[in-house]
């Protein structure tokens, strides 16, 4: 009888265990990214997190040892969300602007990847070295040498930054009526200011405080990157006539 009765339990504990949902890394990466996303990076925290899924904070240190190396999964998981296909039948300024428009689109959707992505601990995972891999042969096509393709590297990953931390509107932690208040307000005190001074800036208050067309706001600054990019190809290529030249 007690034989019978400890088999039943340990049976019956199986199927409790197996029963039970396994606390994956991918599901602990996903929990982060929407509660950073929603309340900042601040708000990321092993214990938090623990609490969100219903664990202990000893199950995720199974899959990560503290904040830092949880940050950094966070954004792995972002780099490997860009699309890094690249259209063999465009030219390499359209595959690099392919590049750059997938970083932003992953920008947008998740307001705390601007600080996930810019550290440089964090360009060191496997997604971020194969998105700055395939940046690099892009560029090398475009006839850039390491030197120069790895600037242009850096510079895409802050433009597009820059970008997202720039869009009008962009500001984090406010409701949206507090965002359009905020915007009133900015309009107002340009619109205000001595038009003898600043004639400018009170004609274009604005568009200068505008947050209704957040497309053109990126359009134009990957349009202005691109087009920079080219023009530099152009003086990189005349250099490297010049001195094959004077040899």
């Amino acid at each position: 009888m007690t034989g019978e009765a400890v088999t039943q339990r340990t049976a019956t504990g199986a199927v409790a265990e197996a029963d039970r949902p396994r606390l994956t890394k991918a599901a602990v990466v996903e929990r982060g990214l929407a509660l950073a996303d929603a309340e900042g990076l601040e708000a990321v925290t092993i214990r938090r997190l623990a609490g969100e899924l219903g664990v202990t904070p000893m199950a995720l240190y199974w899959h990560f040892r503290n904040k830092d190396e949880l940050l950094i999964g966070l954004a792995d998981a972002l780099w490997a969300e860009m699309d890094l296909e690249t259209d063999p039948l465009a030219d390499w300024p359209g595959q690099l602007r392919g590049l750059l428009e997938s970083l932003v689109r992953v920008l947008r959707r998740h307001p705390s990847a601007s600080q996930l992505l810019t550290g440089s601990e964090k360009r060191t995972s496997d997604a971020a070295m194969v998105a700055s891999e395939t940046a690099l042969e892009v560029l090398d096509r475009g006839g850039f040498d390491a030197e120069y393709s790895a600037a242009i590297v850096r510079q895409g990953l802050f433009t597009a930054v820059m970008l997202a931390m720039s869009e009008p509107g962009f500001e984090p932690g406010l409701t949206d009526d507090e965002r359009v208040e905020h915007q009133r307000q900015a309009r107002v005190r340009l619109a205000l200011l001595p038009p003898d001074r600043f004639p400018m800036l009170v004609a274009a208050a604005g568009p200068m405080t505008a947050c209704d067309n957040p497309d053109f706001h990126y359009q134009v600054g990957i349009d202005t990157f691109i087009a920079g990019v080219q023009a530099l190809s152009q003086r990189v290529a005349v250099g490297h006539d010049r001195r094959a030249g004077g040899n």
